[in-house]
């Protein structure tokens, strides 16, 4: 993987907003098979293999190291790194695609406001119904994660598929961790988020892969975006990106 390798998302708001980011910035983004093709060219970077993904492969591609920089939300990155952020960095968040991954739970739970609340009532639900209570989520790593910081352990966790904030109505969970960027939807479907249910805060961010193999010419190329982003590092870009190529 000698030259540089960036994707974008394919499709959606996320897209028009990311070309419409980069176009700013001087590198206009060109699809190559009309809006149905997943390959596209972009200027002002040199010879860069420039591929257009779903965000959730974009993140997957820049843990595992076959992509070099890619634009996708934070909260996948997250998910996606069994270590953690060690595995990715974040060059710049970019102001769009926000959402909060959050701590849903019945707007009936009347009790139950905090996480303390939700382990109090996960014991208190064991005892009742010899069961633990189900969390259903996308986000694995995440809950898991975010639930242990919290000394939260009397649940177990459903990997949802749909949906997510239905699964309570439908008796398929108890509780939800999900994304949402007005509460509308929860509300609507009857949840409250909890008081410190909010695990992460999310948007669309560019990121680069520590994994990846990084050649001279792969750097050479990232160099120039860097120096665009950060003008005024332009004669230390290329220790700038060391830095974020630098494993914790």
């Amino acid at each position: 993987m000698s030259k540089l390798s960036f994707a974008i998302p394919s499709k959606g708001r996320l897209k028009e907003q990311t070309e419409q980011w980069l176009a700013e910035l001087g590198f206009p983004v060109s699809q190559i098979g009309g809006e149905r093709g997943y390959q596209a060219e972009i200027a002002g970077l040199g010879d860069v293999e420039m591929r257009l993904l779903s965000a959730s492969e974009i993140a997957r591609g820049l843990i595992e190291g076959s992509l070099h920089i890619g634009v996708t939300g934070e909260d996948l990155l997250h998910d996606f790194a069994p270590d953690g952020a060690s595995e990715f960095r974040i060059v710049r968040q970019l102001g769009f695609g926000g959402a909060d991954v959050i701590v849903a739970v019945p707007q009936a739970w009347l009790d139950v406001d905090t996480m303390a609340d939700l382990e109090a009532a996960g014991a208190a639900f064991r005892k009742l119904h010899h069961r633990r209570l189900r969390v259903a989520t996308k986000y694995m790593r995440l809950t898991r994660r975010f639930f242990a910081a919290k000394s939260v352990g009397e649940y177990r966790l459903v990997e949802s598929a749909g949906a997510t904030e239905a699964a309570p109505t439908t008796g398929a969970a108890d509780v939800i961790v999900d994304i949402t960027s007005t509460g509308a939807t929860l509300k609507a479907n009857g949840l409250k988020i909890l008081d410190d249910g909010v695990i992460l805060k999310s948007q669309a961010s560019l990121a680069l892969s520590p994994a990846a193999d990084w050649s001279d010419e792969a750097q050479a190329s990232c160099l120039r975006l860097l120096e665009r982003l950060e003008p005024n590092a332009s004669p230390n870009a290329k220790n700038l990106l060391n830095t974020f190529l630098t494993h914790v």
